[in-house]
């Protein structure tokens, strides 16, 4: 079903006790609910993320998605904090994590929270969802097409990135992974180098690649959109999240 829901803009304590701004969308026909950390992509806290954000909400699940740009550009408009975050190599891991922790806190004070968060996250987002996912006690964890989970960022990248695959021996929760064939970050070959070491460390995990889709294949707002793949992709996104924090 559908949700009736209620969409903000609220401030939440990040990383540092840092007040930062942040979008939240909750339904609002629900007793109870599982929550959702979405952490928008490279390009920023943008109107295609916060539709996302949205659609988390209109089927059953509270969704609050922080500005990881809101220190370096308070109330700029997307392109131009995403400008400034990339003359920086982007957010530092500790910041992020620390941010997702501040989001997770602020969704369980929430009445209608059930105490479950799960992170899901698209582009460099992907990636920041699977490192939050190893280093907090997230209930689940979603990474769309996440660059420089096995391998480093190449010199001269607007994104200064690490692998992640050293920590997911940690990971707190089960993964889902939705990638498209024809990316390159992450190819086909890097996702199956995360599924080894995900194997290997005996998690939970469940991969998806799409045929005929690239990189960013559900931003609605790019050339890159794939609506087939979207769509399903959604589908297993939804299907994963009624499972495991609904």
């Amino acid at each position: 079903m559908t949700h009736n829901l209620r969409a903000e803009t609220v401030m939440i304590e990040g990383h540092g006790a840092q007040r930062i701004e942040a979008y939240l969308a909750l339904p609002t026909d629900v007793v109870r609910c599982g929550s959702i950390v979405v952490i928008h992509h490279m390009p920023g806290y943008d109107e295609a993320t916060k539709e996302m954000t949205r659609k988390f909400a209109a089927n059953g699940f509270a969704a609050l998605m922080p500005n990881l740009y809101h220190r370096e550009a308070p109330g700029a408009e997307p392109d131009d904090a995403a400008a400034v975050a990339r003359a920086n190599g982007g957010v530092p891991d500790e910041r992020l994590v620390g941010d997702v922790a501040g989001a997770m806190a602020y969704l369980k004070s929430l009445p209608i929270s059930n105490g479950k968060v799960a992170s899901v996250g698209y582009c460099s987002g992907g990636r920041q969802s699977l490192l939050a996912g190893c280093r907090l006690d997230l209930n689940a964890v979603i990474d769309c097409y996440g660059a420089f989970t096995v391998i480093d960022s190449p010199e001269g990248s607007a994104l200064r990135a690490s692998a992640v695959v050293e920590e997911v021996g940690n990971l707190s929760g089960a993964l889902l992974g939705l990638f498209g064939a024809d990316d390159q970050y992450p190819s086909p070959e890097q996702n199956d180098v995360l599924a080894s070491a995900l194997r290997a460390a005996g998690k939970d995990f469940l991969f998806r690649t799409y045929e005929g889709a690239g990189h960013a294949f559900f931003n609605v707002d790019r050339p890159s959109f794939r609506p087939d793949a979207a769509s399903e992709g959604w589908r297993e996104i939804f299907t994963f999240l009624n499972e495991v924090v609904a």
